[in-house]
């Protein structure tokens, strides 16, 4: 394999703080490699340094001529006045512009614009492109191209830039955070593509499972250094520990000889004239090897929950819907003691307004939870907390206490409490302005965690939380005595700390499956292939219809090819006015026009429908 970049002596710092220094290692084409290092040393600053984003202070990064460069970074922006399809096919390539003008003028529904651009696409070989820019961006469920940017949601922003850097096939393709804002069947989709795509993958992700089966090399950053090792995630793992422990040994041994050599340092002073210079000057060598970073090992986040009784919650007929949009239908669930629940579903199908109607945030449309009187709820949402920028971080935890009591055993002062979730006592004097997403979120979640809560509810609580965090609370929550709602979609988290699950599939419909989600997915394809098969064994076999290769009668006149592009133009319409009244329906939010706005849901169903046959009639026809 041929060398596609190679880092010499990278050096970057932010403010006082150095990230890493003289840092080097190289990639060669088809490596996939994982990127793993704890919130705030520089992962983020180091794929900006390879995308060209950013500077380093010294140091060189060397890539190979012509090299394509694709970067997803952990906050993609776009130009607000832009439509996605502008977003997504944007630059001097002639396919994406031959496809641009086609889908615009599709959409315009002038006749001399769609010959136009026909003609263009055929010259240009792009039916291909388009074929693949549509499958990507269906798989991202975007189906809006002309909705603009400025109108969607952070996670649908990700989403597009997603979408245009995979259309782009780079050589060079840099991931931060990718998953994010994807449900798990996109996580899946894209987890398979990357997998057999040749494209040379740089990413940073927490989800463990996608570094496992996507990364044959993982790069740690840790203590301003780069360490590499050939192999997945899981091997990683094994090879970090022995380093680790080699490290500590090599401290350890240091810091008992520093104390023979300190003793004979502290002779009187006359005697130190005949002290050879040699041990002189490995004294302080030794003094600095055994001043080294010394490695802890896991930490264990070792506090209890306040009491919780045997009445939990009780679901009592709960309906929920907005509009036509159904969330919940007679629900009915009793929720038992110390039950770690996992909720899975596609976006949008109303999983986090089941959480809002249990905490009565939400209101039922009918039915109610029933409580029990002794559940104190910890919440760790999406939105986060509203810090105080111009706080310190210890001083915001201060401000909601001192000192933090558990029970008669357990107790920490502010300082250690943070320590716990791995702020240094220099990180905790940082100003929280200055913190990485990453830090806000470990912040929050120790918030969170201090309340002494005995039902802890997290909404996404994997997103921008490095792995070591992730790591402390799925220890924290397999020793939690209380209970655990829990909606992510990182599938490794589910499975380490939770014992049945919620799948949320639409119009109401939630099942409940007495297992994990891996679980769940292996029974949900045995299913799937049985149910594949029975309709196979039970399809009558197509008859075989000869037409003669003279007989034009089927194909579309040119009325009916206008016809074609004008429904095409009208679905894509009518199907974005439907995603923004479902938007509404599952914000939570209060609707003034509800009726109006119910019975316009009912009427783009219907229209859609009819459309959608006709489209049908009319694609087959041309076939």
């Amino acid at each position: 394999m041929s060398a596609l970049l190679q880092v010499e002596n990278l050096t970057k710092s932010f403010g006082y703080d150095l990230l890493f220094g003289d840092i080097s290692f190289g990639l060669d084409e088809g490596d996939k490699v994982g990127l793993i290092a704890k919130n705030g040393t520089g992962k983020s600053t180091l794929l900006n340094l390879l995308a060209g984003v950013d500077t380093p202070d010294s140091g060189t990064i060397i890539y190979r001529n012509n090299l394509r460069i694709g970067y997803l970074p952990q906050i993609p922006t776009f130009e607000e006045a832009k439509t996605v399809i502008d977003a997504c096919l944007e630059g001097d390539d002639p396919s994406a512009r031959a496809v641009l003008a086609y889908e615009r003028a599709a959409h315009s529904g002038d006749p001399k614009a769609i010959t136009a651009a026909i003609q263009a696409m055929d010259n240009c070989h792009a039916w291909d492109y388009e074929e693949r820019f549509k499958q990507i961006l269906t798989k991202l469920k975007i189906d809006d191209f002309h909705q603009p940017v400025g109108e969607l949601s952070g996670g649908q922003v990700k989403r597009v830039a997603l979408a245009k850097i995979l259309i782009d096939e780079p050589q060079f393709l840099i991931l931060d955070e990718p998953t994010n804002h994807l449900d798990i069947d996109m996580i899946e989709w894209l987890e398979n593509y990357l997998r057999r795509s040749t494209m040379t993958l740089l990413m940073v992700t927490h989800d463990r499972y996608f570094l496992d089966n996507i990364c044959t090399r993982i790069m740690e950053l840790d203590q301003q250094e780069i360490f590499s090792y050939d192999g997945n995630y899981n091997y990683y793992l094994e090879k970090r520990a022995e380093r680790i422990e080699a490290q500590n040994a090599q401290v350890e041994k240091a810091r008992n000889l520093l104390r023979t050599e300190l003793e004979w340092m502290r002779r009187q002073p006359q005697a130190r004239q005949h002290k050879a210079q040699y041990r002189i000057d490995a004294f302080y060598d030794l003094k600095e090897r055994a001043q080294g970073f010394r490695d802890p090992g896991d930490v264990r986040l070792n506090v209890s929950s306040a009491y919780i009784g045997k009445k939990i919650f009780i679901a009592h007929n709960v309906c929920k819907a907005f509009g036509d949009k159904v969330i919940l239908k007679d629900f009915e669930y009793t929720f038992a003691r110390y039950e770690k629940l996992g909720i899975v579903g596609d976006n949008g199908v109303g999983k986090s307004t089941f959480i809002k109607l249990l905490l009565g945030e939400v209101p039922c449309d009918s039915g109610h939870f029933e409580l029990g009187k002794t559940v104190r709820f910890g919440y760790y949402s999406q939105e986060g907390m509203h810090f105080d920028e111009g706080k310190r971080v210890i001083d915001a935890v201060r401000d909601v206490a001192e000192y933090i009591y558990f029970d008669e055993k357990t107790h920490y002062t502010a300082a250690q409490f943070l320590n716990l979730f791995l702020f240094t006592n220099a990180d905790q004097q940082k100003f929280i302005s200055t913190l990485s997403g990453g830090e806000k979120r470990r912040l929050y979640l120790a918030m969170v965690l201090m309340s002494k809560p005995n039902f802890l509810i997290l909404d996404e609580p994997t997103n921008d939380l490095d792995i070591s965090t992730l790591e402390i609370l799925e220890d924290y929550l397999s020793k939690f005595n209380g209970c655990v709602i829990i909606v992510s979609h990182d599938r490794f988290f589910m499975d380490r700390t939770v014992d049945h699950t919620f799948v949320f599939l639409g119009n109401g419909i939630v099942k409940d499956f007495p297992g994990n989600y891996s679980e769940y997915r292996a029974w949900k394809d045995y299913h799937d292939k049985l149910d594949a098969e029975a309709a196979r064994a039970n399809a009558k076999p197509r008859e075989k219809v000869q037409y003669n290769v003279r007989d034009n009668s089927r194909k579309l006149s040119f009325k009916e090819k206008r016809e074609l592009e004008q429904l095409t133009g009208e679905i894509e319409q009518l199907n974005a006015e439907k995603r923004q009244l479902d938007d509404l329906f599952a914000s939570g939010e209060v609707i003034n026009d509800m009726d109006k706005k119910s019975a316009r849901y009912s009427q783009l169903q219907e229209l859609l429908d009819e459309k959608e046959l006709r489209w049908l009639e009319l694609s087959e026809k041309e076939q």
